[in-house]
C-alpha cells in the first residue's frame, strides 16, 4: 500500500513537471542541483573525494557495460565514437597524471583506459554485427578537434611544460563533450536499452560530482577560486565545460529518474 502511494507521488511530481514550460524545468534543475552541492558542501569534510568519487562511478559504468557486452552479446545502443573520445582523453591525462601526479587517480584512470579499450574492441570486432553504424552519425573529429584548438589557446599557466598544460586543458574540454556521439545515437533510436541508460546515468552522477567539486571551490573562496595561478581564463572556461556537460546530461537523467520511477525497463526519449 506504501509502495503504491509512493509511486503514485512520483507519477503527480513528474506529471507536473511535464506540464511546465522548459524554462520552468531548467530554473527547477538548477534550484535543485544547488541544493545538492551546498548540502555536500556541508557533509563531506575533504572535497577532493569529490574528483575520486566521479572517477570510481565512471568506471562503475564501464563496468555496466562490459557485463552488457558479455552477458547479452550485443552492443546495440552504444556509441563506439563516444568509446573512442573516452579513450583518447583518458590516454592523455594518463600520460599527464604519471608525469604530473602519480596518485590514486593515475590508477583508476589507467583501470577505465583499459576497460574502455576492450569495450571498443568488441563492438569493432567480437559484436559488429549488432553495431548499427548509421544511428552513430556523430563523427568522433567534431568533438576531438575544437578541443584541441580550444586547448591550445587557453590552458592553465602552471609551473609544468607547455605540452603538459595544453594536454590537460585538452582532456577537460574533450572530457565534457564525450557523451555527445552517445546522447546523438540515443536520439537517433529513440529508445534505449535498460544497461546502455544505467551507464549514461552514471555518468552523469560522475559529471555532477566533479563539477560539485569545482563549484564548492569557487563558493568557499567567494569566487577567488576562479583565478588563482592559472591564469585569468583557464578555471573559469574549464568550469563552464564542465557545467557544459552536466546540462547535456541533466535531461537525459531527468528521462532515466522518471522511468525508473514509473517501473519502465527501456527508456524512451522524446522527439
Amino acid at each position: 500500500m506504501g509502495k503504491r502511494r509512493g509511486v503514485s507521488a512520483v507519477n503527480v511530481v513528474f506529471g507536473w513537471l511535464r506540464k511546465q514550460s522548459k524554462k520552468v524545468k531548467i530554473a527547477l534543475g538548477i534550484i535543485i542541483s544547488l541544493i545538492l552541492v551546498v548540502f555536500l558542501k556541508f557533509t563531506v569534510k575533504n572535497h577532493n573525494h569529490f574528483f575520486i568519487a566521479s572517477e570510481l562511478i565512471h568506471a562503475a559504468g564501464i563496468i555496466i557495460l562490459i557485463y552488457k557486452l558479455t552477458r547479452q552479446k550485443t552492443c546495440s545502443g552504444l556509441s563506439v565514437k563516444s568509446q573512442e573520445v573516452t579513450a583518447v582523453f583518458l590516454a592523455v591525462r594518463l600520460i599527464c597524471s604519471i608525469n604530473m601526479e602519480g596518485d590514486i587517480h593515475t590508477v583508476l584512470d589507467f583501470t577505465t583506459f583499459v576497460a574502455t579499450l576492450w569495450v571498443i574492441y568488441m563492438i569493432r570486432f567480437k559484436l559488429k554485427a549488432s553495431y548499427i553504424k548509421t544511428l552513430d552519425s556523430c563523427h568522433s573529429y567534431y568533438v576531438l578537434v575544437p578541443s584541441a584548438i580550444l586547448a591550445l589557446i587557453i590552458h592553465p599557466n602552471t609551473s609544468y611544460s607547455y605540452i603538459h598544460r595544453v594536454m590537460w586543458a585538452f582532456c577537460v574540454y574533450s572530457e565534457s563533450v564525450s557523451v555527445l556521439p552517445q546522447l546523438r545515437l540515443m536520439q537517433n533510436a529513440q529508445i534505449i536499452e535498460p544497461f546502455t541508460a544505467h551507464y549514461v546515468f552514471a555518468l552523469g552522477i560522475a559529471r555532477f560530482l566533479a563539477c560539485a567539486q569545482w563549484l564548492i571551490q569557487v563558493i568557499g573562496t567567494r569566487g577567488h577560486y576562479l583565478w588563482l595561478g592559472a591564469g585569468y581564463t583557464w578555471f573559469p572556461v574549464a568550469l563552464v565545460a564542465e557545467l557544459v556537460q552536466t546540462f547535456i546530461l541533466a535531461d537525459f537523467c531527468y528521462y532515466y529518474v522518471k522511468s525508473v520511477m514509473e517501473g519502465q525497463l527501456v527508456l524512451k526519449m522524446p522527439v
